[in-house]
């Protein structure tokens, strides 16, 4: 059996904010960022497995899960500069970045913002800017939290996050699925900025001048960031690899952990 790496959970003062941040394993420093819904929580199938090769760290955004509370935010950008400032906080200087979804908007800000900080890049399931089918279902997912309520919004959120094949094996109850969802529901102000941050996000004319090496991940069958945005950031950004999962939607780092580690752990260096 496999003895977990410990953990160390910090509370770092960013800003105006207070950042919840977790710390695991020892190497290079491994910054992983999650996506829309913001806490460091979305990569508990990651976190153990990398942290055998580096130094992993994870943080809630602000708004988001143990950080501050009630913070709304005013793009990626703005959640770049928490991520920065939480790199001063722990007296990191460089390291390796992975950013999923919002995350890898995230990221993308800060490998132009500072790429000397930036070792090596990975965007998973991102993209560089919208287009009409992202814009159309983000509209849709902010017209069902304002008229339809959290309980609804988070629902269909995870019914398009996740192949059905994973999902309906997951939910043995209705309540319990509901609940723990709306248990890191950060409030109305502060979703709503969350997805205008995501609408918000068009970097198509400024990604080519990203100089870190770059894996661009994604799997064929994501229904939230399909696999042409994937495709699309790779183009883009000079010499950067591209991997398209054969399963696992827009959350395949849960639903397909070891196919995702270890693509991630050959393209960092790790053991795959």
């Amino acid at each position: 059996m496999t003895v977990p790496i410990a953990t160390e959970a910090r509370r770092v003062a960013v800003d105006d904010v207070e950042i919840h941040c977790e710390i695991t394993g020892s190497g290079p420093d491994l910054f992983l960022v999650a996506g829309l819904g913001g806490r460091g929580l979305f990569w508990a199938n990651q976190v153990q497995a990398l942290a055998r090769h580096f130094r992993v760290i994870t943080h809630d955004h602000r708004g988001c899960g143990l950080s501050s509370p009630g913070k709304a935010v005013h793009g990626a950008e703005h959640m770049a500069d928490d991520l920065l400032a939480l790199m001063d906080a722990l007296g990191v200087a460089r390291g390796h970045f992975i950013g999923h979804s919002t995350g890898g908007a995230i990221c993308q800000h800060v490998a132009l913002k500072a790429p000397q900080r930036v070792d090596r890049l990975v965007l998973s399931c991102s993209w560089a800017g919208p287009d009409e089918y992202f814009v159309q279902l983000f509209r849709a997912r902010r017209e069902i939290l304002i008229n339809c309520g959290p309980a609804a919004y988070f629902t269909m959120g995870t019914y398009l996050a996740m192949p059905s094949s994973h999902l309906q094996p997951q939910m043995k109850s209705s309540r319990g699925f509901i609940e723990e969802r709306m248990a890191a529901y950060p409030g109305l102000e502060v979703e709503l900025s969350r997805l205008a941050a995501v609408t918000a996000h068009d970097l198509r004319s400024a990604v080519g001048r990203i100089t870190a090496p770059t894996l661009c991940i994604g799997a064929v069958d994501d229904q939230l960031t399909p696999p042409g945005f994937t495709q699309e950031l790779a183009a883009l950004i000079p010499g950067a690899e591209l991997h398209l999962l054969p399963r696992g939607g827009h959350f395949c780092p849960i639903v397909s952990t070891d196919a995702y580690n270890a693509r991630i752990l050959a393209f960092l260096g790790g053991t795959s």
